[in-house]
């Protein structure tokens, strides 16, 4: 299995280190992505698990405070838990250049036990702030050479920060070690946007700007920041959505047809394009922060970190010119949905000839198995000429046999294959980054909204003359 078209392999026996094993994110996500793979059959042969943390604990309260996290977020049964608790080991300490802690042990006695030859898969489920440390101490111990290292996102903070960490990142691995995670690549529905367009010669024909007025893409999220409120200060929206999730999102629909199906020509392909895009004008950019935000536990006094994102991004491809993409995302709207959206053009010869109807679309929702439909102008059947909106409708999730692994799932069996078609590579972050640095240099005065709106009112403009196409999702 992997994401590349054609491409299957399978991987040898394996010892993974998840680095920040007790905290937030290994809970949530990795473990449970782990236990994904465990009930799909997917993990190696032989593998064994070791969690890095600070403090020392025996390796039965390690394993129980996983079978806690599972239960809750895991969504696999009973028995599978039961499986994978054995292949738990912890190692307490801590982790620096300095001193390694129980970590050296406990990968030799892994290795003892398992095969000498195991591949070593470090996985820094961390604060971006801690990446370099960990980063050099996994070279002062000599657990660099051959192994493959996860970053979590944002992949630095700013682009000085950038720089800096893949300076690093690029001192002690080949760049094919190194696997910059964003899960929005690794969702089911997201792959399905180059296998759709790829494989359809109906939606292919139309995938440019001689059709396409305006391409949205729209994340809002009724959730807030929950118990990631230290973090998100830190980032806030355009660096926890914007530069990572929606410019990755907006590369893969932007992309020209790869060289041949392979990871690396894929990954080259959203490289290409993302290195044609434009700088964000700070005009074409509206920020919110949501009322209430300052008020959490953990946030910045008078913080002003934006909760709220919506921009025009412009892509200087003979595809995509004069087509703008629309990124919008934030905290506490009003919905949630992940919605891949091409507006289309007006037949010049339409029958349809009020200027206020709904446009001809086609959207891929993102979440899940994903679906697709299209937003169609038909004849109201009857006596009527009245012409109506319609859809079409395809849900990815009625396909024969299908059974999504969730993202973290796939991302971590890509890294078991070493398949890297899925993951940000270390130029198209940088293009990112330079997208971004506009914004970052003049942020536009940051709005408020309420929670449970659309967010700011100046938004709409940013998605005019369509404005966000929420209604006809439903």
């Amino acid at each position: 299995m992997s994401n590349a078209l054609g491409a299957t392999t399978s991987a040898g026996p394996t010892v993974f280190v998840v680095y920040g094993a007790t905290g937030d994110l290994a809970k949530r996500l990795v473990m449970p992505g782990f236990a994904a793979l465990a009930a799909a059959d997917l993990l190696p042969e032989k593998w064994i698990l070791i969690g890095s943390g600070r403090r020392a604990q025996p390796v039965d309260a390690y394993r129980e405070h996983v079978r806690a996290g599972l239960q809750e977020f895991g969504k696999v049964g009973d028995e599978v838990v039961d499986s994978i608790l054995p292949g738990l080991r912890f190692a307490g300490g801590g982790f620096t250049a300095d001193d390694p802690g129980e970590l050296l042990d406990a990968v030799r006695d892994a290795r003892a036990e398992i095969g000498e030859d195991a591949q070593l898969v470090h996985y820094l489920a961390l604060p971006p702030s801690t990446f370099q440390d960990y980063t050099r101490a996994i070279a002062a111990h000599g657990l660099a050479e051959g192994s493959r290292v996860v970053y979590e996102k944002p992949y630095g903070t700013s682009p000085e920060s950038f720089e800096e960490l893949d300076q690093l990142v690029q001192s002690v691995f080949d760049e094919q070690q190194v696997f910059r995670i964003d899960h929005f690549l690794g969702k089911e529905a997201t792959q399905q946007l180059h296998v759709l367009r790829f494989a359809n010669r109906m939606i292919e024909q139309l995938w440019s700007n001689e059709h396409v007025a305006q391409v949205q893409i729209d994340v809002p999220e009724v959730l807030g920041v929950d118990d990631r409120a230290t973090f998100y200060d830190e980032t806030g929206a355009t660096l926890d959505m914007l530069v990572t999730h929606l410019l990755q999102v907006a590369a893969e629909v932007a992309l020209d047809p790869p060289a041949d199906w392979t990871s690396d020509a894929l990954a080259q392909a959203r490289e290409d394009v993302l290195a044609k895009f434009r700088p964000l004008d700070p005009a074409e950019v509206v920020l919110g922060q949501g009322s209430g935000y300052q008020e959490i536990e953990d946030v910045r006094e008078g913080s002003t970190t934006d909760t709220f994102v919506a921009a025009k991004v412009w892509v200087d491809t003979e595809r995509w010119r004069g087509v703008p993409f629309v990124l919008r995302t934030g905290k506490k709207l009003a919905e949630s949905h992940q919605h891949v959206t091409l507006v289309f053009k007006r037949p010049s010869n339409s029958p349809q000839k009020d200027a206020d109807a709904a446009p001809e679309t086609l959207t891929f929702t993102l979440s899940g198995n994903g679906s697709v439909f299209a937003g169609v102008t038909a004849r109201r059947p009857g006596v009527s000429d009245d012409l109506v909106p319609g859809k079409l409708y395809l849900d990815l999730a009625e396909l024969p046999n299908a059974e999504p692994l969730p993202p973290y799932a796939a991302l971590l069996r890509d890294v078991l294959i070493g398949d890297r078609a899925l993951f940000t590579t270390s130029d198209g972050l940088r293009d990112a980054w330079r997208v971004a640095c506009p914004l970052l240099a003049h942020r536009p005065e940051l709005l408020p909204y309420e929670p449970g709106t659309w967010g700011p009112d100046a938004a709409e403009e940013i998605a005019a003359p369509y404005g966000w196409l929420t209604e006809q999702h439903r």
